[in-house]
């Protein structure tokens, strides 16, 4: 299990759901470099009364276990227990440095990093009801943590950060200005996704330094502006439901619909689930939030559902390229984003007026296997396939905020 030898420590990033635990370990050298994860897993059926189940990657080994559940024990607690089991071999000989936790909302309290204490538990519970599917989860599994590795320090890493950049004309909403001091406006979310795509596409081309357009395409979608890599527009606003249809949320809505819905008799919660659970793909199609489901699939609803996800790209593309007054740079990312060759080339022959050109032969090959440029040498906009690494801008948040000498 030994791993590259310059790696003097290591991170562990997690990012937790209603009922699983992503995990990597990421090497740290002496002068605070991050490398590649060499140990990733996920834990599976963790919700009560669940049999949790771990699928380890370890360099070129892959591995299935089924984790016990003792008599005391919620399915969390097992999982923790068993990845503290694990943890001693897979640092082999290292120290870990800290666990950073991937937490959706810091609202307006938090733009960076920062090591948690219930404290900010606390405070961070306030936007629950903004991110219901992700922040519950997301603190009641740093609070697990927190306990299970009692003598390493947990810090949160925020997806709401990245876009804290953004301008006045962004953040607010047409409502009356007292709202917004009550917290009332747009946050925008992927904001780990996109530093790290950002990040690592300036790396490679001078064009992702200026005005970038980032897809996260997957269950959960947007699309994010960025000049001089920051933020400076997201499809996401108040609520990871903004914007783009998704897997299973609605994206952008009138909200007359759910005043409608509302004098017709259904509950907040209904509606929650209507939004969040019912709708995107799903609830279009009748049949899946799986892409790849849709795409196998002759029944019309699933050919609506896939050209209205992909009319809802272009349309906010142009919205975006038109705040950033024109684009330089496209990139793809997240599960359809790397992995649909088909979505990508329909979304960028609907913006072929702003002078994406791509290149067809190429993009069938863009697997997400490897970040790759899929434009052709007629383009004047860079088009690029890019694997997001969530967990390795986590870990590195995580190092900086630590700032402790290796």
């Amino acid at each position: 299990m030994s791993q590259t030898k310059t790696a003097v420590a290591d991170v562990l990033a997690v990012n937790i759901g209603s009922s699983s635990l992503k995990f990597a370990l990421y090497g740290v050298t002496a002068d605070h470099h991050t490398e590649t994860a060499h140990a990733s897993g996920l834990f599976e059926g963790l919700e009560p009364n669940g049999q949790p189940r771990l699928v380890l990657t370890s360099g070129r080994s892959k591995t299935e276990q089924t984790v016990v559940v003792e008599a005391s024990q919620t399915p969390i607690q097992a999982a923790l227990a068993h990845l503290k089991g694990l943890i001693h071999p897979l640092l082999d000989g290292r120290q870990l440095l800290a666990v950073a936790h991937r937490i959706v909302h810091g609202g307006g309290l938090y733009d960076t990093p920062v090591v948690l204490n219930e404290a900010h538990l606390q405070e961070l519970a306030r936007f629950n009801s903004l991110a219901p599917l992700h922040q519950p989860h997301n603190l009641a599994g740093a609070q697990a943590f927190m306990q299970a590795f009692a003598d390493t320090p947990q810090v949160a890493c925020f997806d709401t950060a990245f876009h804290s950049t953004q301008g006045e004309l962004e953040t607010h909403f047409g409502l009356p200005l007292a709202l917004f001091e009550k917290g009332i406006r747009r946050y925008g979310f992927h904001g780990l996704s996109y530093e790290y795509v950002s990040g690592r596409l300036a790396q490679r081309t001078q064009a992702a330094t200026k005005r970038l357009l980032m897809a996260h395409l997957g269950n959960g979608s947007s699309l994010c502006a960025a000049v001089d890599g920051k933020s400076v527009a997201s499809t996401m606003g108040f609520s990871a439901l903004d914007g783009l249809i998704m897997g299973t949320r609605s994206g952008a809505v009138d909200p007359g619909v759910l005043l409608h819905l509302l004098e017709q008799g259904q509950t907040p919660a209904q509606i929650t689930k209507l939004l969040y659970k019912e709708s995107g793909l799903l609830g279009l199609s009748g049949l899946s939030a799986d892409m790849r489901t849709l795409k196998a699939s002759n029944d019309p609803r699933s050919r609506l559902a896939i050209a209205l996800y992909a009319h809802r790209i272009r349309r906010e593309s142009g919205a975006l390229t038109a705040v950033m007054q024109g684009l330089d740079c496209m990139a793809f990312t997240g599960g359809i984003g790397e992995h649909d060759a088909d979505l990508r080339e329909s979304v960028c022959a609907g913006l072929a007026h702003l002078g994406l050109r791509i290149d067809a032969a190429v993009n069938q090959q863009a697997n997400g296997s490897q970040t790759m440029a899929i434009h052709a040498n007629d383009s004047a906009v860079e088009i690029w396939v890019i694997p997001t690494d969530e967990g390795r801008v986590a870990a590195e948040s995580a190092l900086s905020c630590l700032a402790k000498p290796l």
